[in-house]
């Protein structure tokens, strides 16, 4: 009875007329530069967050709030149309996305995405409404230790989410590694691996990375043929709407994605980024259906599945925000930030001391889902529109939007050239028939590990035992032991070999 009266509360904050124009305008912009390669929300709130100072707290929120889950659907947009990640979130999306828009379905898998993430966001509010003090507790329970060997079952599942040999799985995902070490050690404070560039001692930008390999190395292999042979952009579009058959297939994998993605979010660390990768590694764990298109040649599941774990993981992951005051993420201490300009403390008391704040932000969600769903669905018919121009004039596009995305994040003509760099690393992959997805996976979750693997061993005080005599990491590094036994067990590698097969 409580919850009730707690969102009849929200929903008589978040109806007010200047907080439904804040909502719409957060969730507009979200979409928008989730779509534009390069600016992620962590940038745009950044830049907004001086505009704030003159707004009441709770539309504050409700408009930066907006931007972060409003950008979880924007980036699939790209990802699906020209196989650029809009988000780190978006990087398992481009896998399947990307193929079906080859195929002439870059409708449905649009719609796949938008309806996913809609249902996904409107079940993690409800987690969120319900669930936010004992799961907080889920969270406490997760240390230094819990978090390492967390990571070390992520990257283990990316490596089912290679097509091809494992060995150039496991190869990409230490590269990835490696490229996550350059930068400045977390302890030290010493430059590594930078060759004496001072731009490098910040680290290589995931948005260099990604938009190298994904979308300069795409465009560099397909300016490489004939117009004829190129295959992006040439399929007849058919339907913009899934299919009864579509629906059936995704309905389970929405499901598994959005539990998945609530669970996960409250997680610190890029929850919404691991449970995407999670899902996808599930659905492909989940046996195919008779005339079902293999993974990596376009099936929907491979879209609906991560884009709904995504989403789910972005709303839940105001848990411990909300209920602890901790930001488990870079938007997250944006968001603490924000709430710190108005006097507003984050962490238990919040919800006492500021209900309006607290019900109103979590029924502002309702609100924008149901907003993303009727913006994103109508738009779906111009985004493929996207698909009728002509290439040749298109890649400069995408060029000079990857370019200037890339520029306004540091600021930074180097990066620029960075980009130029990775998107002939790209071209190679492509050549040498490598996945970049574990290698992204590995960038990103590389200098979390480490710093996890050295907070661990400063608290044991050097003893490597804690990993294993903690019950939650020694579960879960069982887990990846046991993963990797099975995908390296022969009759298990040949029906993968079997899968990933070109039709």
């Amino acid at each position: 009875m409580d919850l009730i009266n707690n969102l009849l509360l929200g929903f008589g904050v978040a109806v007010s007329l200047q907080n439904i124009i804040y909502c719409f305008v957060g969730v507009l912009l979200g979409t928008l530069i989730g779509v534009l390669p390069g600016l992620g929300p962590l940038a745009t709130i950044a830049m907004l967050l001086p505009v704030t100072y003159g707004l009441e707290p709770v539309s504050a929120l409700i408009m930066l709030a907006g931007i972060y889950y409003g950008a979880q659907y924007g980036g699939s947009t790209t990802a699906i149309l020209v196989n650029l990640p809009g988000e780190s979130s978006s990087v398992v999306t481009v896998i399947d996305g990307y193929q079906m828009a080859r195929k002439g379905r870059a409708g449905p898998a649009l719609a796949a995405a938008g309806l996913g993430s809609f249902f996904a966001g409107c079940v993690a509010t409800l987690v969120l409404a319900a669930f936010a003090p004992p799961l907080t507790e889920v969270a406490l329970s997760f240390g230094p230790s819990e978090y390492f060997a967390l990571m070390v079952l992520g990257l283990i599942g990316a490596v089912v989410l290679a097509s091809g040999s494992l060995l150039k799985a496991l190869a990409m995902i230490v590269l990835g590694l490696l490229l996550g070490l350059v930068g400045t050690d977390i302890n030290s404070g010493v430059a590594r691996f930078t060759f004496d560039i001072p731009e490098l001692t910040d680290g290589i930008s995931f948005v260099v990375v990604a938009m190298g390999v994904f979308g300069y190395g795409e465009i560099i292999s397909n300016l490489s043929h004939d117009d004829e042979n190129r295959e992006v952009f040439t399929a007849k579009v058919t339907g913009i709407m899934p299919t009864a058959e579509d629906f059936k297939l995704m309905l389970p994998a929405v499901i598994r994605g959005t539990a998945l993605g609530s669970a996960l979010g409250i997680l610190p660390g890029g929850g919404a980024l691991l449970s995407s990768f999670a899902a996808y590694t599930i659905e492909k764990k989940t046996k195919l259906k008779p005339g079902e298109v293999p993974f990596g040649q376009g099936n929907i599941r491979g879209v609906a599945a991560p884009e709904s774990a995504n989403n789910a993981g972005s709303q839940t992951s105001f848990i411990p925000l909300l209920t602890l005051g901790i930001p488990p993420n870079a938007v997250m201490a944006l968001m603490v930030g924000a709430m710190t300009i108005h006097n507003i403390q984050p962490g238990p008391q919040v919800m006492t001391s500021n209900p309006d704040l607290f019900w109103g932000l979590i029924a502002s969600m309702w609100i924008g889902n149901a907003m993303l769903i009727i913006l994103n669905l109508p738009l779906i018919g111009l985004w493929i529109k996207l698909l009728t121009v002509p290439y040749k004039w298109l890649y400069p596009a995408i060029v000079l939007f990857c370019a200037i995305g890339v520029y306004s994040t540091n600021n930074n003509s180097f990066d620029i050239w960075m980009v130029a760099i990775f998107g002939f690393i790209g071209y190679a992959f492509i050549k040498l028939g490598c996945e970049p997805a574990p290698l992204l996976l590995g960038f990103i979750l590389g200098p979390m590990m480490e710093e996890y693997l050295r907070r661990a061993l400063l608290i044991s005080r050097g003893d490597w035992g804690v990993f294993v005599t903690r019950p939650i990491s020694a579960s879960l590094l069982v887990a990846a032991l046991v993963l990797l036994a099975i995908v390296l067990l022969p009759s298990v590698k040949k029906k993968r070999e079997e899968a990933f097969v070109e039709e």
